[in-house]
């Protein structure tokens, strides 16, 4: 798996295979897990996945204007009420959180004369 942004495509396009159903508190007890099995075989967390584990949740409470000490899985589903729509919801979120990367590194080059 080259990343966890490519690893999010596959379980988008096959649900099912890798959650069971379409759930976005699945996704989040999935991606626990492969977390955990990455750390116990000493593989050093990318800096896309780091980028995700530490900064999803809080671009996540800004993007709804929200403070709460539950995890983001909890959040999407108080904004979106059921685990499908949530998750479907999750990816385009996921979107604009990378969209948010790409626009964060092109601010970082500009060059001010």
């Amino acid at each position: 798996m080259e990343n966890i942004f490519g690893l999010f495509e596959k379980i988008q396009q096959e649900p099912g295979l890798y959650l069971g159903k379409p759930s976005v508190t699945a996704l989040r007890h999935f991606l626990a897990g492969y977390k955990f099995a990455r750390q116990e075989m000493c593989i050093t967390p990318t800096e896309t996945e780091l980028d995700f584990y530490h900064e999803f949740q809080p671009w996540l409470q800004n993007h709804f204007q929200l403070q709460s000490p539950n995890p983001w899985d909890q959040i999407l589903l108080f904004e979106y009420l059921d685990e499908a729509s949530a998750f479907a919801n999750f990816f385009k979120l996921l979107t604009l959180f990378r969209q948010r990367d790409r626009q964060h590194k092109a601010n970082s080059f500009k060059v001010v004369l």
